[in-house]
């Protein structure tokens, strides 16, 4: 495959990567942690956790998990946010030569009983504040093992503090039963005398299971090999290492982790990517809380900030962030879900650091393209694709359209999934013959090899035969001073087949339907305009920030 992109790369950035160099991920983590023992690996909450001590205590817990009779590729569940605690259980459970199952805290049961039994967990880390969640399943999945941590349980004597104001003051934890489990210090406890036998890994023994948000119909676990994870963090770190200043200099880099760890791209791009070049990544286990978020802020000179739209829009709206001190800034980069203009104008105005944005899924581990590091503005495409990473447009027959013609994002690369866990079928329709995962997102190349992504292939709204892709509607409408947020979709109409209705969260209490309109009518050509606005207080997310089209979807039936 002509891969004419590689003529846009600066000469800092490889076309490939070496993924051979090492055997498999925990050797990756093994010789940061014995490199970097002395600096700080994470903090979180005022309290740091260092690379040995990181490196001491996942050995500890490495060797408990394999007291407790796990066999190599047991599968190991980690269900809690950005805590001290998940980076030491992350490193045990791969060290242990177990298989990581990330599970988002904030599951209903439904959602958590589904994704244990999928997955066949054996163990479960949780913190207690979602263990009634638990409680409620347990009994109807394999899990055996059951740890509970708390919010202090790392943090010192500062943890008694904050566990009583977690439990009493905020009423955080809800009554639960869990009389099996073995809380996280009792465990921390027993691992200090448990004896650890490194596994014997290789490149094709499944490091993370990845569920994905369903978006296609029931979550499915991307099952991510040593291979995978591997590629993608050498890949980025050639990516970033490519940044001028960047990767040349001795100083320790602080990243931003305000995206939750057991998502994919918290997980490769601040925490793996972190610990390889033995940056300190400053945890935030509640990004939402933005007052508190900017005031960790205050506290370091950040250097790396990866985050996603709605997120880099709720620090921009809170006057306080404005007074940061942003001259460490090196790197933002966007990801999760489409940068809007706006955002990346006034980030890149507030921080003086442009917002370079990159694509990837839970199936590509997960970064396939990004623009340049060095990127002086805001480009409105998701990039190249990066080192070893070859992408397709591809249309509805699997074949190469021409460039500068939409279609599906086809990505072949070591970064690509083994595939769906035990769903062979669900593998095959997403796969091509020759190695290519298609994406389900619509995107345009153009002669430099730049991807503008139009829209995901079920999100495209179809109004008297023309094509509407709602990121473009959204993208323009963010733009309106009195729009905080937005969301479109295409709704059932009797005269074109489908309408465009557009859902808004104000900026401005006084913007009326009609201003609204107005504004839509000169931006946008007739088909596109929308013809119903409904003004919300909020809009549906997941937990990572993005807005949920489906849920807004599934609401009009």
């Amino acid at each position: 495959m002509d891969k004419f992109w590689l003529k846009s790369y600066p000469a800092s950035i490889p076309a490939e990567i070496d993924f051979n160099q090492y055997q498999s991920l925990v050797q990756m983590l093994e010789e940061s942690f014995k490199k970097f023992a002395a600096r700080d690996a994470y903090a979180c909450m005022g309290k740091t956790l260092t690379y040995g001590q990181l490196d001491t205590f996942s050995k500890q817990v490495g060797g408990w998990l394999q007291s407790k009779g796990l066999k190599k590729g047991a599968r190991v569940a980690i269900m809690m946010p950005n805590v001290l605690q998940y980076p030491v259980v992350m490193a045990a459970i791969l060290r242990a030569g177990y298989t990581v199952v990330n599970v988002n805290p904030l599951y209903t049961p439904r959602e958590l009983e589904h994704q244990l039994k999928d997955s066949g967990a054996e163990a479960i880390f949780i913190l207690e504040n979602f263990a009634t969640t638990l409680e409620q399943v347990l009994s109807k999945t394999p899990v055996k093992h059951v740890v509970v941590a708390t919010m202090g349980d790392l943090l010192g004597f500062k943890g008694l503090i904050v566990n009583f104001v977690v439990r009493n003051v905020k009423k955080l934890v809800p009554a639960f039963s869990l009389p099996n489990a073995i809380s996280f210090k009792k465990m921390m406890s027993e691992a200090s005398g448990a004896s650890f036998q490194p596994a014997s890994l290789g490149h094709n023994d499944i490091a993370f299971l990845q569920y994905t948000g369903g978006t296609t119909g029931v979550s499915k676990g991307a099952t991510l090999s040593h291979k995978n994870i591997i590629a993608n963090i050498l890949q980025n770190d050639a990516w970033l290492g490519s940044k001028e200043g960047f990767s040349g200099s001795a100083e320790q880099k602080i990243f931003v982790c305000a995206l939750p760890l057991y998502h994919i791209f918290a997980l490769t791009v601040c925490s793996l990517l972190g610990t390889r070049i033995g940056a300190m990544n400053l945890l935030i286990p509640n990004p939402r809380d933005i007052p508190g978020f900017i005031k960790e802020l205050k506290n370091y000179r950040v250097n790396v900030f990866p985050a996603v739209n709605t997120l880099y829009n709720g620090l921009l709206n809170n006057p306080e962030f404005a007074s940061l001190d942003f001259s460490g800034y090196q790197i933002c980069s966007g990801g999760g879900m489409a940068v809007q203009q706006a955002v990346a104008d006034k980030w890149l105005k507030t921080t003086g650091c442009a917002i370079a944005e990159g694509y990837g899924l839970s199936e590509t581990s997960p970064v396939a393209t990004a623009n340049l590091p060095n990127t002086k503005e805001f480009t409105g495409s998701i990039g190249l694709p990066i080192p070893s990473t070859e992408i397709k447009i591809l249309d509805d027959d699997g074949k190469e359209v021409p460039l500068g013609t939409a279609g599906e994002i086809a990505i072949r690369g070591p970064q690509v999934m083994v595939g769906y866990w035990n769903r062979p079928d669900e593998t095959a329709n997403v796969m091509t013959p020759d190695g290519f995962f298609k994406s389900g997102d619509i995107g345009i190349m153009d002669e430099r090899g730049f991807t503008k992504i139009v829209d995901r292939k079920k999100d495209m709204i179809l109004v008297s035969g023309f094509n509407v892709y709602p990121n473009e509607i959204e993208g323009v409408v963010a733009m309106h001073p009195g729009v905080l947020e937005c969301a479109c979709i295409g709704v059932p109409d009797a005269n074109s087949g489908e309408a465009v209705k557009l859902f808004v969260v104000r900026k401005d209490p006084t913007l009326t339907v009609e201003q609204l309109m107005d504004y839509c009518k000169q931006q946008f050509t007739a088909y596109k305009k929308p013809k119903y606005i409904e003004f919300r207080t909020e809009l549906p997310k997941t937990n990572v920030g993005k807005i949920l089209r489906r849920e807004l979807r599934d609401e009009k039936k």
